[in-house]
């Protein structure tokens, strides 16, 4: 069997390879054919989409097309984004133009473009926005946790005990107003 290394390359009959296979190896022309298809050069704009541009960008904008014009330096890049997000985007379009840039290496792109669609893009479940995720509440200081275990010592029912320190736990770190 030798040490392994004939197994990781593939036959020049064009059959596929003995043994575990990456499954980027497996799929790496499918999505390279894909993204030209669409005029992306570099498919790690379209797979590492919030890599490029940040988790922010990226659940307000999905890459769907870059165009390139005859005798114009630099091509277009065409995102879609929610109509609601657009003027967003539109003020952040030259950072954006920066980090895709970036992601080539060169000035590729000299324009962008949004196109606006519905939360669900064109057609039902073609390019879902994702929610920005939901920042968990601060934990209460450790004297407010005090108090409130104190407020429900007395108590013998179990469920009642709980909700008195919820309760004493919520009225404690309430924003008060002044």
């Amino acid at each position: 069997m030798g040490d392994g290394a004939e197994t990781w390359q593939a036959s020049p009959k064009g059959r596929r390879m003995r043994g575990f296979e990456p499954a980027s190896g497996l799929l790496k022309d499918r999505i390279r054919s894909a993204g030209e298809s669409r005029g992306f050069a570099v498919t790690r704009l379209l797979t590492h989409w919030p890599e490029v541009v940040g988790e922010d960008l990226a659940r307000l904008t999905r890459p769907v097309k870059v165009g390139y014009a005859k005798g114009a330096f630099g091509a277009t890049l065409t995102l879609l984004v929610r109509s609601t997000d657009a003027p967003m985007v539109q003020m952040q379009l030259p950072r954006l133009r920066d980090r895709v840039n970036a992601c080539y290496g060169y000035a590729a792109i000299g324009r962008i473009t949004l196109t606006q669609t519905a939360p669900m893009g064109f057609a039902e479940g073609q390019a879902q926005f994702d929610a920005a995720p939901v920042a968990p509440p601060p934990a209460p200081a450790p004297e407010i946790l005090s108090a409130a275990r104190d407020a429900g010592a007395g108590v013998q029912d179990e469920g009642l005990r709980q909700a008195l320190e919820a309760l004493t736990r919520n009225y404690l770190t309430r924003k008060k107003d002044k």
